[in-house]
């Protein structure tokens, strides 16, 4: 393949990525020019809704420690997202390997689902006293079970058809497991990590809310008291930038270890 054939399929895959993306970077720009002209031009008391300029300004506010308090929480979704990761997908194994264990364990995982997150909040506290472990066993126990039954869901998909041809060949439980279940489960385990991602965003804030020392969480309950909402506004944004960088490490790791037509969106 000559020199010219190469940068010409460059051009060409450079070119769909950027009609891929250039519609979502578009709708951002276009969000924050309505918000600056909503402000500027409504006349809003700067208390009730910031400019983007006075948002942005908040980043230089030595009082905040924003890369402190995003370092922390970022910390408390990381790691109770992949605690999330790694038990759902055991506890998934272990129930398409023994329908007695899922029986067994399932209705209990579902009524202590149930119940609510905020309630469990002080309970940890009282357990674990405050800082970033407890926050992240708030991240893992509202993340987890979506990861759970996603990948349970993915293991009895295998079509039963394979199944039989596979321990008809005499194959192991080992190799029917890591040859057949799990590469078909890929798009059901991806599919309900993507789920946990958003939702260990909202677990790590609400037990920043709840009790904690450090965190965005933590620092949006000081700025409100003193209804310093542009503040206010710049720690959603890190949060909420946060949550899609994780989003986004989940997707990419996606792209490499499935195809594109066996993703499920």
């Amino acid at each position: 393949m000559s020199v010219e054939s190469i940068s010409a399929a460059e051009t060409k895959r450079a070119s769909e990525r950027l009609r891929k993306y250039l519609p979502g970077i578009l709708s951002h720009a276009a969000l924050i020019v309505v918000w600056y002209l909503f402000v500027t031009y409504g006349h809003i008391p700067s208390f009730v809704m910031p400019s983007p300029v006075a948002t942005v300004a908040t980043l230089g506010g030595k009082n905040y420690d924003w890369i402190g308090n995003a370092l922390v929480t970022a910390s408390e979704i990381f790691s109770g997202y992949l605690l999330a990761v790694v038990v759902g997908v055991i506890l998934a194994i272990a129930f398409s390997w023994s329908r007695t264990t899922e029986s067994a364990v399932m209705p209990l995982l579902v009524s202590l689902n149930m119940i609510p997150k905020v309630a469990l909040g002080p309970l940890f506290i009282v357990w674990f006293s405050y800082g970033i472990f407890p926050n992240a066993i708030i991240a893992f126990s509202i993340s987890f079970f979506p990861i759970l039954l996603n990948t349970a869901r993915g293991f009895r998909e295998v079509e039963p058809e394979l199944l039989e041809l596979v321990r008809s060949l005499k194959s192991s439980k080992w190799q029917t497991f890591t040859k057949i279940q799990l590469p078909s489960a890929f798009p059901y385990i991806f599919s309900g990590m993507k789920i946990g991602a958003i939702l260990a965003v909202a677990g790590a804030l609400v037990g920043e809310f709840l009790g904690s020392s450090r965190g965005l969480g933590y620092l949006m309950l000081q700025v409100q008291v003193t209804l310093d909402t542009a503040a206010l506004f710049m720690a959603v944004i890190l949060i909420t930038f946060i949550g899609v960088v994780l989003y986004g490490l989940v997707i990419g790791l996606e792209r490499l270890m499935i195809v594109r037509d066996a993703r499920i969106q």
